[in-house]
């Protein structure tokens, strides 16, 4: 039987999906135009019910059958800690003769204390390496490893990467669930995806959601090489080391953190909740750090000895790159690959191989991804100049600590007339600076011998207002090296109402930022 249905053509385009599975409902699409006069479309109508019914529940199970192959290769990870008491000499009841009395003489041990932790990890081959988060397992003396049937295994720690969260876990099991990878970098924002974990204990939990951003890096997040998915699949405390996982069963990251209502990341059960923004570790980067796992219980990455900022169009301007994409070389370490291979200070890097990297992130994962004692070619631009510079990369610090707050750098400005201002304050622009004397340098947190200014105030209603604040060190004006106060003043001046960069000194490294005329 036939119905026909009408439309007024001012309604915009209106589209029947349909599925024919035996038989079912024609597609129609009716195009607007800019007439009102009435179309008719003709579209077969199944006046069975059960054929709906039917429809509805093949588009049910089609989600239920993508769980059902992808969960058993998720496990349950629980794991033990013991914490070490602190010396009792520190103990501040222990200097105090009324309770070293009843502690003879506050030199009885405290007992260690237990910490227990909860996570998720992914079966990745039948013979049994798990993936999950190296914050899941890190410092655990114990790991039990519940499978979804409810087998319980003890795990061994094969190795962990904290640059990115990364852990592989070993149980002795055969003809296990595997969870097969897909390729990350082929993921497209707004895809459907699956996040599978054990949130709050709660075993296998699937929550549902799309990739909401790919590349995120998070300057508060406590892993050195960020390149993550971003998900608004629910995501809670216990989800870490969790599977993300495609339309299609197969997995596209790994869950890792998510932001709360306060803006920062949580990873443990006692802290946070689920605002709809939870972060993966791409696929194919945790797959990189498994295999190397797996094969020499480490990771090994190129390291090129740089301290880097990103490049953005007002910088651009300045440097010679109108594209405003690369990254700016904010330091070399000294002895470092890279300056050993003659790479500068100042210098921008806009490519890698003859790929073009558009970020300081993209330039780090792009050198990151080699092996140490591999030759990279540089597309650098310098003093406006495009050059290339061929490097052969060393191998990464591992750890999170050894990149920061490095003050081991040496300025290498000249020298100028450290010509005193008394004190007093000068202003340009609406910041108010005082030249940089040893003690404030101390204060500054940069090296004694660093020869600039310090800035004291910015005007609320000036341009440099979201650029700087007091304390910030200056050390050159459009890259002319800065002595003191009065300089400062005279370099601002020469600008004429343009555009001015300034090089800062902070973290062992010059940064830049470029400051509008008022």
């Amino acid at each position: 039987m036939a119905n026909v249905v009408q439309f007024r053509r001012s309604t915009a385009i209106l589209t029947l999906i349909a599925a024919s599975v035996g038989g079912g409902l024609i597609a129609a699409i009716a195009v607007a135009s800019r007439t009102n006069t009435p179309v008719s479309v003709v579209a077969r109508a199944d006046t069975n019910t059960q054929r709906a019914a039917q429809l509805s529940t093949e588009l049910s199970n089609s989600f239920a059958d993508i769980i059902e192959k992808a969960s058993p290769a998720v496990v349950r990870i629980n794991m033990t800690r013991i914490i070490k008491p602190a010396n009792q000499q520190n103990n501040p009841f222990m200097t105090d003769p009324f309770f070293r009395q009843f502690f003879g003489g506050g030199n009885v041990p405290m007992r260690p204390q237990r910490e227990e932790g909860l996570g998720s990890g992914i079966i990745v081959s039948p013979s049994g390496y798990i993936l999950t988060n190296n914050h899941v397992v890190e410092h655990a003396n114990k790991v039990e490893v519940t499978l979804s049937d409810g087998r319980d295994f003890t795990g061994k720690v094969v190795g962990t990467d904290p640059q990115t969260d990364v852990a592989v876990v070993k149980i002795n099991a055969d003809n296990l669930p595997v969870m097969p990878f897909a390729n990350s970098d082929s993921v497209r924002v707004g895809d459907l995806c699956f996040a599978i974990g054990n949130p709050f204990g709660q075993d296998h939990t699937v929550t549902m959601g799309i990739v909401s951003a790919k590349n995120r890096t998070l300057p508060m997040g406590t892993t050195r090489i960020q390149d993550f998915i971003q998900t608004d699949a629910a995501i809670n405390p216990g989800n870490s080391g969790g599977a993300l996982i495609d339309a299609r069963g197969n997995l596209i990251g790994m869950n890792t953190m998510i932001l709360t209502g306060g803006g920062g990341n949580m990873f443990s059960s006692e802290e946070g909740g689920n605002v709809g923004i939870g972060f993966a570790v791409p696929s194919n980067l945790a797959k990189q750090v498994m295999d190397q796992i797996e094969k020499n219980g480490k990771v090994s990455r190129g390291y090129l000895g740089a301290l880097l900022q990103n490049m953005n169009q007002e910088l651009g301007q300045h440097f010679g790159v109108p594209s405003g994409k690369g990254a700016i070389v904010s330091s070399v370490t000294p002895g470092g690959p890279g300056a050993k291979a003659g790479l500068k200070a100042d210098d921008v890097i806009v490519g890698v191989n003859g790929k073009p990297v558009n970020s300081s992130d993209e330039l780090t994962m792009e050198i990151t991804s080699h092996t140490p004692g591999s030759q990279v070619t540089l597309d650098v631009v310098r003093n406006n100049q495009p050059m290339k510079i061929t490097v052969t990369l060393g191998t990464r610090p591992t750890g999170l600590e050894w990149g920061e707050n490095n003050q081991n750098g040496n300025n290498n400005n000249e020298n100028g007339n450290n010509e005193p201002d008394n004190g007093q304050g000068v202003t340009a622009r609406g910041i108010t600076v005082q030249t940089l004397t040893p003690d404030l340098a101390q204060q500054a947190n940069v090296e004694p011998s660093t020869k600039g200014v310090v800035v004291t105030s910015v005007d609320p209603s000036s341009p440099a207002a979201d650029q700087l604040a007091p304390g910030t060190v200056i050390i050159a004006v459009d890259r002319k090296p800065v002595a003191n106060a009065s300089e400062f003043k005279r370099l601002m001046s020469d600008a004429n109402g343009k555009s001015v960069m300034l090089t800062i000194r902070q973290n062992g490294g010059n940064f830049f930022v470029v400051v509008q005329p008022q």
